[in-house]
């Protein structure tokens, strides 16, 4: 494989058998090294493939910034991520996340910390991105000598949960909000706290992340069950009344009626949350 570009002594990019553009890492790989030159196989550490043309070019600009050390601190978090939420995460998170921790190792220099103003609702909501947050810093603490605050295992958090839906951070904080306003909506018309612990919970807030996002994309949950969904809104009518109070919140601020599927969806999460 060979140099098609030298970024700095541990940075290069290659194209591989396939004519696929890489990002090869390792320390010293480039070390008085130019394009045409064989790479030292064995002095690669990590290989980065973007498959969106845009994100490599943004990728490998950041590369100009940031140490390698940072970089594979970033990639492990990004890994655990994956493994410990099963699914997987958009490509943008390597830039994104990478990004962001540069900027907050140099603010901490500087004794510039920033509050995070949903860390609240981030514990709340986003329960296993948060601890991954936590765990994140930790690494960051270990491999990098720096300690962040709190605040940015929230800001961490977020950038795992735009990965995960594949939005733009301004619409995450939307979404957070939203979530936050149906759970009160919900909490205020049973005259209840959740317990926030519970399975039943966590899938309730799982499925209001995705309705939340839904409702940003509009992209919305339609098909024509109505059997399903009378006998749903027969049986658990007051979860069902609270779903129609969650309805006349999405007109109000969307300018949008919810389908009898979402309606349906709603009424399950809701009985199930409140009386289990």
């Amino acid at each position: 494989m060979k140099i098609e570009k030298v970024y700095n002594n541990n940075v290069v990019s290659a194209f591989n058998a396939e004519n696929i553009e890489l990002v090869v890492m390792g320390k010293g790989l480039a070390f008085q090294k130019k394009p045409g030159d064989e790479i030292d196989e064995e002095k690669i550490e990590k290989v980065f493939t973007l498959k969106n043309n845009d994100l490599s070019e943004r990728f490998k600009t950041l590369l100009y910034e940031v140490s390698l050390e940072l970089m594979e601190v970033a990639e492990e978090i990004i890994k655990l991520a994956k493994g410990k939420l099963g699914r997987e995460l958009n490509d943008s998170i390597y830039i994104s996340l990478t990004d962001h921790i540069n900027f907050a190792i140099e603010r901490n220099k500087k004794g510039l910390n920033i509050k995070n103003a949903l860390l609240w609702e981030i514990k709340k909501l986003y329960k296993d991105e948060f601890s991954l947050g936590l765990k994140a810093l930790s690494m960051i603490q270990e491999k990098l000598d720096v300690t962040l605050p709190e605040d940015e295992a929230g800001y961490i958090a977020m950038h795992i949960v735009n990965a995960e839906l594949n939005e733009e951070m301004p619409n995450i904080v939307n979404i957070t909000k939203t979530m936050q306003d149906i759970l009160k909506i919900v909490k205020y018309h049973f005259g209840i706290d959740f317990n926030e612990e519970s399975l039943n919970f966590f899938r309730f807030v799982t499925h209001l992340k995705f309705f939340a996002q839904r409702l940003y994309s509009k992209t919305y949950m339609q098909s024509d069950d109505d059997f399903l969904f009378e006998a749903v809104k027969n049986k658990h009518k007051d979860a069902f009344e609270c779903t129609e109070k969650i309805n006349d919140y999405v007109k109000r601020k969307f300018d949008y009626e919810l389908t009898n599927d979402e309606k349906l969806y709603l009424t399950v999460h809701i009985e199930r949350v409140v009386n289990r």
